[in-house]
């Protein structure tokens, strides 16, 4: 009678053990074969990846309120930069606390070369900051909206646009 009993036990803790080795397994991220071969494709993905994670982490703060000033890390109140150093702080990339500074770091980009992910500067000389997340918008925050995403191929965002800069390498 113990005897079957173990064998059940053994047989039941077996197949856990096999099920829980599949499942992790199954749910590992899997390398693409393509990505070794062609060292422009991995550095796309992963740029692209990066910059789907930034955007996707703002997108979780729309309509936190703007605080002018709000203190670096802070996440119930942002102000244009300090949401920016935030965010991008989260996947590593280590940002100047003004949009002044950050307009200085990372690469000059053309306004007709945006890519999801590059941070957008406004006014002359300037002072605002935001995430370019695609299709002509940026995700920033001011004012009454906080953290929203604008049109900037059109009305004031659009002539108010004086760079642009890629920092997500």
């Amino acid at each position: 009678m113990k005897t079957n009993r173990l064998k059940k036990s053994l047989l039941g803790i077996t197949l856990s053990v096999s099920l829980f080795a599949s499942i992790s397994v199954m749910a590992a991220p899997h390398a693409a074969h393509a990505s070794t071969t062609n060292t422009m494709s991995a550095t796309s993905t992963s740029v692209s990846t990066k910059a789907d994670g930034i955007i996707n982490l703002g997108k979780r703060y729309l309509g936190v309120s703007y605080k002018f000033g709000s203190q670096k890390g802070t996440t119930h109140t942002f102000d244009c930069s300090s949401f920016t150093q935030y965010v991008y702080g989260q996947y590593g990339i280590s940002l100047p606390r003004s949009s002044k500074e950050q307009s200085q770091v990372g690469s000059y980009v053309p306004r007709n070369q945006l890519k999801p992910g590059d941070l957008v500067f406004f006014y002359s000389p300037i002072h605002h900051v935001g995430i370019y997340i695609g299709n002509g918008k940026v995700m920033h925050t001011y004012g009454s909206p906080g953290v929203t995403i604008s049109d900037m191929n059109s009305g004031w965002w659009s002539t108010h646009f004086k760079t642009a800069r890629r920092v997500i390498k």
